[in-house]
């Protein structure tokens, strides 16, 4: 199409009024409708223990939830703490306990300056939780297979205030890159200067595939153990893409010593979690097969939506020099990417369209993107009409930028 049919085009899709906001991966109300025999779920009180749930105590979560996380995520349930309705709070801890009283054995961070490693694109909030806490965060570009290894073996090498790094190592936010075995286990074995050098293992999308094909990555507290760095992973998970994004349980897995720690500096924060929501869980969830049923019950809702954006894709920009989108596996999200210069133009026109989307930027820590070129979609929450018509309306928005 010539520049003026692009215009054309752009203009005519403005007059349909749309009223979308696409800025964030919520599940839709269909998603959040497999689950709602949540609300009949508690048939007692008591958990496997005996204990009251109802009452004051289990600090690191009922004996059965723990069971159940820990067969989720391939960890023995006494490496593994349920706590909190998001594992995003879960995080948050452990960053902040991590900068006050110090890792086990370790000095407080707050001590000497802080910094992070940032896989980019990565995701917003993990770079908020370091932006606001002050940890001085640096970029990693991410390869087809995980993030630039040869680049992270360097960097922490030769800088002890390299404290961390951030990983989503399946079906990542918002490439959809999945960790390779062979970067799971550089990871766990790299020489750090910081001896008290974790990484922060955000395992948000585990069971989130869209297809056939069920990705796998290597378990990292077990890679870990095997390389002689124990206490180097802490294991995050949740609920909140399974059964209800504000209502659900979160769970944290590490070493044994990294449990007891957190176990430790949490029992200041809390009396204890929400045992009655976790029970009601346990009930729904049951156990691996069951959340994997369920799963492929999500899957059947939103893979739709995703082929219909990579559909709108496909027509209006498979033309377009520069410009390029992934196509995920499983995950929340699709990066597209365009020439250099190009996303917040494009982010601004698909809002005047009536598209919300997430700012262009959002995917590097500080909310920049040096060359400008990636937008985070989210086709999740709205209908398969909607998130058709919204891809549309982003791909006239994108030409019309270029244009």
């Amino acid at each position: 199409m010539t520049a003026a049919q692009d215009q054309q085009q752009y203009q005519a899709f403005k007059q349909r009024g749309l009223q979308l906001d696409m800025s964030r991966g919520k599940p839709s109300p269909e998603q959040l409708d497999l689950s709602n025999a949540l609300l009949n779920a508690v048939d007692g009180y008591r958990a496997a223990d005996g204990a009251d749930g109802r009452n004051y105590g289990g600090g690191v979560g009922l004996p059965e939830a723990r069971a159940l996380f820990g067969e989720l995520l391939d960890a023995p349930a006494a490496q593994v703490v349920v706590d909190s309705s998001a594992s995003l709070g879960l995080m948050h801890d452990v960053i902040v306990y991590a900068l006050l009283n110090g890792l086990p054995g370790q000095a407080p961070w707050v001590r000497e300056p802080a910094s992070f490693l940032c896989p980019v694109p990565g995701y917003d909030r993990h770079f908020a939780i370091c932006e606001t806490r002050g940890i001085r965060m640096i970029n990693v570009p991410m390869d087809d297979d995980g993030p630039d290894m040869d680049l992270v073996e360097q960097l922490v090498a030769a800088d002890a205030s390299i404290k961390g790094m951030w990983c989503v190592p399946k079906y990542s936010n918002p490439g959809g890159v999945v960790y390779s075995d062979a970067v799971v286990q550089r990871l766990a074995a790299m020489h750090t200067a910081a001896p008290d050098f974790i990484l922060m293992w955000d395992d948000a999308y585990r069971f989130h595939h869209l297809g056939a094909e069920k990705r796998a990555v290597q378990g990292i507290l077990e890679a870990c153990a095997a390389a002689g760095n124990p206490d180097r992973a802490f294991v995050f998970a949740s609920s909140s893409k399974i059964t209800w994004a504000g209502s659900g349980i979160a769970a944290l897995a590490s070493s044994p010593a990294n449990i007891a720690w957190w176990t430790r500096h949490a029992g200041i924060r809390s009396i204890g979690p929400d045992k009655i929501n976790q029970l009601r869980h346990v009930r729904l969830l049951k156990d691996l097969p069951t959340v994997q049923a369920l799963m492929a019950r999500h899957a059947a809702l939103l893979k739709p939506k995703f082929d219909a954006v990579l559909a709108q894709f496909d027509r209006y920009l498979g033309d377009v020099p520069g410009v390029s989108w992934t196509r995920p596996q499983g995950g929340y999200f699709i990066d597209l990417i365009t020439p250099d210069g190009a996303a917040r133009r494009t982010v601004a026109l698909a809002r005047e369209a009536g598209i919300t989307l997430t700012p262009a930027g959002a995917a590097f820590p500080y909310g920049n993107d040096p060359r400008d070129r990636h937008i985070r979609i989210a086709p999740s929450f709205p209908s398969l009409d909607e998130i058709t018509a919204a891809a549309q309306g982003i791909a006239l928005s994108l030409r019309l930028a270029l244009a």
